[in-house]
């Protein structure tokens, strides 16, 4: 039987303004990585203002995914891949090598971004660059008390991240009108960006980063649900204020009629919004999307197999700084294998509904979630249009993929 009452050492308060939005952040950082930036500023390009109500749709996807799944390890006071295996025995195994692949495989793509931004930012070779990232990231881990560490890092990067980009957005001067009417009314729809929107901001590990980050914390039972709730709304809005700030910077050049440089889009969008200072920023905003992804891949995916031995859960942050290691070498000196991110990348676009549609089954089953707990019905039907749309897209992207590796 799980435990249902609030398992916390520090009193609520603490916990709201600490451990609450450190778990929201590291969700909203951990979503914002180089690929965030790139496809925001690319679709952007494309849809002009109707990108808008693309990020309304996308956000409210993300919501009853985010919702549902930090609720359910919640009051379990199980990580995914425990509820998994209690929902069918080897499913959370299937999971794990899901999550720890596809994390290790984005994050050396984290790692190569975490080192452009560098060189961006201060002009140093991009592998030295990385490397200098890597050993930042991996001293979080060797610290005392990581998690808190970790917590205030990427709080402090998320709204420094917002602040940069919302000044360049200031500067590009868009249409703020046209975006708002296009937010409920929008001249064309794009559900290929619908898709990759969600499957980037919750896709894959992201899924669990909150969630398990608030279970480490000792957040868990059915007294914690105010603060899950609270702080999975918070990570959602932090992503989205940080992809309007984005979208009305790329608006405010594309409807200037310049031109975007399709080689480095949002390298591009900085420095056409705000000349050499931009371009400084912009290194600045890259390295912390991407060196925030780089600990929330390591951080959530090594949680994926810590219940799995006693010595992985004794030695969890060597391992994570391992994961980090092996992710930097692989690019340092192989580069960005391009075939293992593309089917990668086709797989993290089914582990969102295998992930939801397991813990919404998890949420009915009293063995996991005790007797007392019920699961709002709206967050259940909610949950499921998530699970059967991104199943459906899901398994198109995968076929339409694995014939680029051929």
């Amino acid at each position: 039987m799980s435990n249902n009452k609030l398992n916390v050492n520090q009193n609520p308060a603490t916990v709201t303004r600490g451990v609450l939005l450190g778990a929201a952040f590291l969700m909203a950082t951990s979503s914002v990585g180089p690929g965030f930036l790139t496809q925001t500023t690319v679709f952007t390009e494309q849809l002009a203002a109707s990108f808008a109500f693309v990020i309304l749709i996308s956000l409210l996807l993300d919501v009853f995914a985010q919702m549902n799944v930090w609720r359910v390890i919640a009051v379990s006071g199980l990580r995914g891949q425990e509820i998994a295996n209690k929902v069918m025995p080897g499913l959370g195994v299937v999971l794990a090598v899901l999550i720890v692949a596809g994390g290790l495989a984005f994050n050396i793509g984290n790692v190569a971004g975490a080192g452009l931004g560098l060189n961006a930012m201060i002009g140093i070779d991009p592998v030295f660059g990385a490397v200098i990232s890597a050993l930042f990231a991996i001293i979080i881990f060797v610290v005392k008390e990581a998690g808190k560490v970790m917590d205030r890092i990427v709080a402090v990067a998320g709204l420094l991240m917002i602040v940069m980009i919302a000044f360049v957005a200031f500067k590009t001067s868009p249409p703020i009108g046209e975006a708002l009417v296009n937010t409920v009314a929008p001249s064309q729809i794009s559900f290929f960006a619908i898709v990759t929107l969600v499957g980037g901001t919750v896709g894959g590990y992201i899924t669990f980063a909150g969630g398990h980050r608030l279970l480490d914390a000792g957040v868990k039972g059915i007294d914690s649900i105010p603060y899950v709730t609270k702080s999975s709304v918070i990570g959602i809005a932090v992503t989205g204020i940080i992809r309007v700030a984005l979208f009305l910077a790329v608006l405010g050049v594309v409807s200037k009629g310049l031109a975007i440089d399709p080689a480095n889009p949002p390298a591009s969008v900085f420095q056409l919004g705000a000349g050499e200072l931009g371009l400084r920023m912009f290194g600045v905003v890259m390295w912390i999307a991407a060196i925030t992804s780089v600990v929330g891949a390591a951080y959530t995916s090594v949680s994926f197999i810590r219940s799995f031995s006693p010595v992985i859960e004794k030695y969890h942050n060597w391992i994570i700084i391992l994961f980090i290691v092996v992710s930097t070498a692989t690019f340092a000196f192989v580069g960005r294998p391009v075939n293992i991110l593309i089917i990668v990348g086709a797989l993290n676009a089914l582990i969102l509904p295998l992930a939801l549609g397991t813990l919404l089954i998890a949420a009915y089953k009293k063995n996991i979630v005790g007797s007392e707990y019920k699961h709002p019905l709206w967050l259940t039907i909610g949950g499921v249009i998530v699970v059967i749309v991104m199943a459906i897209l899901g398994v198109k992207t995968l076929i339409e993929q694995i014939p680029l590796l051929f």
